[in-house]
């Protein structure tokens, strides 16, 4: 395969139209048509390194190798793709399956304390006495740090419904896990942000 139909940081973001993902699948599988494949990566690449920026806590440039990775995966398992579940759905699995194999090779710790990042706390009282650019800026900070305390899991969770929309069940496919326990992480994951950003949350006279 021509190393330009997976270069994710080369190729600009494709139009929504155009020809059905199936129906480009269906010609990489036909003839390696790598012009087809290259329209798969331009149309996806977007929600795939987006979702990887999120699980890798900020780190753009590590989410961006994962992302080269798992198109590169995706186009060497793409007889595998069967067309129960969008593109973009098996996609995400294989990106979410790179980050798992990533950060274990990497031998992270995601053992933080709930209740820090860092041994940091907000140095603020709250939004209320901030300029709106500070405080949009502020709570972006909070918000991405919050994050940082959830582990790989409830990270991924969190990005596929929350910044991905996607639903429960779809969420459960991407990341090959029963719907029960995608239910779980976000419960565990919402209450976690919730006492992180407690500052935020608007005060009552």
């Amino acid at each position: 395969m021509a190393s330009e139909a997976v270069r994710v940081q080369a190729v600009e973001p494709m139009p929504t139209d155009g020809p059905p993902d199936t129906a480009l699948v269906a010609r990489v599988l036909a003839g390696d048509d790598r012009h087809a494949f290259a329209a798969l990566v331009r149309r996806h690449q977007g929600s795939v390194r987006a979702l990887l920026r999120r699980l890798c806590k900020g780190d753009d440039a590590f989410a961006d190798d994962l992302a080269q990775e798992t198109f590169l995966l995706a186009h060497r398992k793409l007889d595998q793709f069967r067309g129960d579940a969008k593109f973009s759905t098996w996609i995400y699995r294989i990106a979410y399956n790179s980050f798992l194999m990533a950060i274990r090779s990497r031998h992270e710790e995601e053992s933080l304390d709930e209740n820090t990042v860092d041994g940091e706390s907000a140095d603020h009282d709250g939004p209320q006495d901030l300029h709106p650019e500070e405080t949009v800026a502020d709570l972006q900070m909070d918000l991405q740090r919050a994050m940082a305390i959830l582990s790989p899991a409830e990270r991924a969770v969190i990005a596929q419904c929350y910044y991905l929309d996607r639903s429960h069940e779809e969420a459960a496919y991407a990341l090959d896990c029963p719907l029960g326990t995608v239910k779980s992480h976000i419960s565990r994951a919402k209450q976690k942000l919730k006492v992180h950003l407690q500052v935020w949350e608007p005060k009552t006279s």
